[in-house]
């Protein structure tokens, strides 16, 4: 038979755990359909609750627990730079354990299912652009097909750069032309398709 306490630790795991795969599965993956980072959200989630749950149950400082969070903060991905929506979710999947192991640990149920549907319900307005226009620019990329672009051949280039990207392109400025090699640099306008 369960101890008390353990019970509860993994009833309040399954409440968080719940709670990211809804986040990453529901909110997140729809609409960038790419699971790069839902390794990394949903690993640094439970290993965050599992910490901060027995940081709770052996009566640790809250300090130790802050520490913790901010050796994690500092963490930077060495090989590539992860973009801010995904930092963002990152940083909610660090933040949703350390709330629910203290919420879970007081024994305030109630205030942790609240904040849990609260996150949940927040982050899906905001992804789905609600009132806000989430367009964003990337500079610097580099495109052979000199052909297309002239103004007369825009939408022809939107589409290709659309198929190439997998991006909603907008819209693009041309910032130079290297007629030696056959490249162009522009400025893409974009959004995450839906």
């Amino acid at each position: 038979m369960l101890d008390e306490t353990l019970g509860l630790f993994i009833a309040g795991f399954l409440l968080n755990i719940l709670s990211a795969f809804i986040v990453v599965r529901l909110v997140y993956y729809p609409r960038g359909k790419s699971n790069d980072y839902v390794f990394t959200f949903l690993a640094f989630n439970t290993v965050i609750y599992f910490i901060m749950g027995l940081f709770t149950s052996i009566e640790l400082s809250i300090g130790a627990g802050f520490g913790l969070f901010a050796l994690f903060s500092i963490l930077k991905y060495r090989t590539e730079t992860v973009p801010i929506r995904e930092m963002t979710y990152l940083f909610v999947m660090a933040a949703m354990p350390i709330l629910n192991s203290v919420l879970f640990g007081s024994t305030e149920y109630d205030k942790m299912l609240t904040v849990n549907l609260l996150i949940v319900l927040i982050l899906w307005i905001l992804d789905r652009e609600w009132g806000f226009n989430q367009e964003q620019s990337q500079m610097n990329v580099k495109y052979e097909k000199i052909d297309l672009i002239k103004k007369e051949r825009k939408e022809e280039m939107i589409t290709d750069l659309c198929e190439r990207t997998g991006l909603l392109v907008k819209d693009y400025e041309v910032v130079s032309i290297d007629f030696l090699r056959d490249v162009a640099e522009i400025k893409i306008t974009y959004s995450y398709k839906k």
